[in-house]
């Protein structure tokens, strides 16, 4: 019964701090980045949707692969979705295929997303240009060295403050 009532206290408290240190403006994060988008009057937001989606690849990183035999190519393509922030990752290694999901954060200005050549032969960095025209890093495909997989890892996670400014998590 101690035990009970104990556990019962505990339950309170905890859910009391949880409520004290809570803010009324947390936003779920639904993706690798989120968009933290605020309240304020004179933001301007990208459209939820797209008006036209672009059938071909916005987006390419192309780099024929060591096999004699074949004509095989490491490739990664991105294409855009019906939502404005959203692309859909096309990737290809030696006859292994894959796809993944690509969310960019809302800075108040059409995404422009970019693949970059990475450090190594089968590998690129995913990206973005920011509002200062920076280059993003956010993910990286590439091939393991043992066994020859095709991979996708997350480099770096954004959030979007007030007034658009990026930051780094």
């Amino acid at each position: 019964m101690r035990k009970l009532v104990a556990f019962i206290l505990l339950l309170t408290a905890c859910s009391y701090l949880q409520c004290c240190h809570s803010s009324t403006n947390n936003t779920a994060q639904t993706s690798d980045s989120t968009s933290g988008k605020s309240s304020g009057a004179n933001i301007i937001h990208n459209p939820e949707f797209r008006k036209t989606v672009r059938k071909d690849a916005v987006a390419e990183y192309k780099e024929k692969t060591d096999d004699r035999l074949n004509d095989w190519y490491f490739s990664v393509r991105l294409f855009e979705t019906e939502r404005t922030d959203d692309y859909l990752v096309k990737m290809e290694f030696e006859g292994i295929e894959g796809t993944d999901t690509l969310r960019l954060p809302d800075l108040g200005i059409p995404p422009k997303p970019v693949i970059k050549k990475g450090k190594d032969k089968y590998a690129c960095i995913i990206g973005f240009m920011d509002n200062d025209d920076q280059f993003r890093e956010y993910k990286m495909v590439y091939v393991t060295d043992k066994g020859r997989n095709l991979r996708i890892t997350t480099l770096k996670h954004y959030s979007v403050t007030a007034g658009f400014k990026l930051e780094s998590q």
